[in-house]
């Protein structure tokens, strides 16, 4: 799935170890997809080799986000989770002639 829209937030690296020892890394970024409700998404990039994609992005810019989307239960609550794996400039869609005709 892929999500578009404004890049509005990079926020802090995560860093930690998990209980088998292993160091991870986290960034989330929040774009705005321009939609009158709810327009903001938190994504989650897990992984250095993520995180380090980000570094060309900055707050004002277009992009497109190659997401999977997951849900895991937790004492009896659902909780969603949004990880993004690509990054990129939005490209422009072309127009459809058929619908500038109505």
């Amino acid at each position: 799935m892929e999500l578009k829209g404004k890049l509005e937030q990079k926020l802090a690296i995560e860093k930690g170890t998990s209980k088998a020892g292993k160091e991870w890394s986290k960034q989330t970024v929040i774009i705005n997809n321009g939609d009158q409700y709810n327009p903001n998404t938190a994504i989650s990039f897990f992984g250095d080799d993520k995180v380090k994609m980000l570094d060309k992005y900055s707050a004002g810019q277009e992009v497109s986000i190659a997401v999977n989307i997951s849900s895991k239960e937790f004492n009896g609550k659902w909780y969603n989770q949004i990880d993004g794996w690509k990054i990129s400039g939005a490209t422009a869609s072309t127009p459809n002639p058929d619908l500038n005709n109505s």
